[in-house]
């Protein structure tokens, strides 16, 4: 079976991949914080996965953090044609935030550790602004 280069890959796969990616370290960001109960945990990592906090990094980034090449990524991600809806955010948000998760999906799939890493402490960065 022939794999598919990621800069080839449908952004939605991406996004799917990034997703799982971004929650782990936006978890351990807040874990890193000092809380331990779960409760609390949750609710502090919700600000950072949220469509809302995912598209206002990403909007941020592309003015002045992200490569070229990663703001070509964004752009097509952000207008590829999709059926799902989000729940509670608004389209344009949904789009911006599926968007930053196939951004960071595909630097998963570079395994480009280092870039990746520096552009979610980045985001989180940024959310928390």
């Amino acid at each position: 079976m022939r794999q598919i280069e990621p800069k080839d890959m449908n952004t939605t796969a991406l996004a799917f991949l990034g997703d799982a990616v971004y929650e782990v370290y936006a978890r351990k960001y807040v874990m890193d914080k000092g809380e331990i109960r779960a409760d609390k945990l949750h609710r502090s990592a919700v600000k950072y996965v949220c469509a809302d906090g995912q598209a206002k990094a990403v909007k941020s980034l592309m003015n002045d953090f992200l490569t070229e090449e990663e703001v070509k990524l964004v752009k097509r991600a952000r207008n590829h044609k999709t059926t799902s809806k989000a729940r509670s955010a608004s389209p344009v948000v949904y789009k911006l935030a599926t968007a930053f998760e196939a951004l960071v999906g595909y630097l998963y799939l570079m395994e480009d550790t280092a870039r990746m890493e520096a552009v979610i402490a980045e985001a989180l960065k940024r959310i928390e602004e």
